[in-house]
């Protein structure tokens, strides 16, 4: 019988045969499979978008870049990340690898980012979040690498690297959040009680539900919790880290389709999960 070989060392044989040197790094075991082997990048757009030299474009799965203005927040950061992004991409050649859904609404590659040199690779979206100039979104369709990111972020937000001095990225408690509708936040709290209505679950922050924060679910994508076993009622006790953006109907709500978004910050583990301390 022929033994498996390791998925990186399959890894560094792939990218050798597309003409890349098996010498440099190979990309993390985390990563979907090469799109892209030798994607040239021209330029970085205003909004983090990746513009290849044949006219094809590229973005960054798994996190979000800081908005100055749009954040509440200095532009400071938002130029920050653009320009070291730039350093990092313009004039090179990375690995761009994806998986389905491989594109968004706009043609782009969902990619994750690999950039070999001499002195080792760089994945692009860690040393963003390393260095404190983006935050993670994971999205319901597209969750790899979700831990690797979430422990980059969390060695920026310890030392409070970049956006992490600023108070406008702090992680949020969830009272006062009225000024925070329409930004991208991380609030961390107790669900103090789990209510279903019209098809939809809430995670109840507070107990007055005409004003106090909450998390919903849709009934849509209770599917993407149930499928891997975490039933929403659980959450009821949990002491939580969860990150989306914050929107209004009667009161501050955020809306969350992956459980990826929802960091179970103690034990117990909820109930058919693999809820682990973050």
């Amino acid at each position: 019988m022929t033994a498996m070989l390791p998925t990186p060392v399959l890894a560094v044989i792939a990218l050798f045969c597309m003409g890349i040197p098996a010498v440099f790094a190979a990309p993390p075991s985390c990563f979907p499979p090469v799109e892209i082997g030798r994607a040239k990048i021209v330029r970085v757009e205003h909004d983090g978008v990746l513009v290849l030299d044949d006219g094809r474009a590229a973005r960054l799965e798994g996190l979000i870049l800081p908005a100055g203005a749009s954040d509440h927040a200095p532009d400071f950061y938002a130029d920050q990340a653009i320009d070291r992004l730039g350093e990092l991409a313009t004039g090179h050649r990375l690995i761009l690898a994806a998986e389905s859904p491989k594109e968004d609404r706009y043609g782009r590659l969902r990619a994750q980012a690999f950039l070999n040199g001499d002195s080792g690779g760089r994945w692009l979206q860690r040393v963003l979040l390393e260095e404190g100039l983006a935050r993670v979104s994971v999205a319901p369709d597209r969750n790899e690498c979700a831990g690797e990111l979430f422990a980059a972020e969390r060695r920026a937000r310890s030392a409070r690297t970049g956006i992490w001095s600023d108070e406008a990225y702090h992680v949020r408690g969830p009272t006062g959040l009225i000024n925070a509708i329409g930004t991208f936040q991380i609030v961390e709290g107790t669900i103090e009680d789990v209510t279903g209505a019209s098809g939809h679950v809430f995670l109840e922050f507070g107990h007055d539900r005409r004003k106090d924060f909450a998390v919903v679910i849709s009934g849509d994508d209770l599917k993407n919790f149930r499928a891997i076993g975490v039933e929403p009622f659980s959450y009821k006790g949990q002491a939580v880290r969860v990150r989306g953006w914050i929107d209004r109907m009667r009161r501050p709500e955020m809306e969350i389709a992956t459980p990826a978004n929802i960091e179970v910050m103690e034990t117990p583990e909820l109930r058919g999960s693999i809820a682990t301390q973050r």
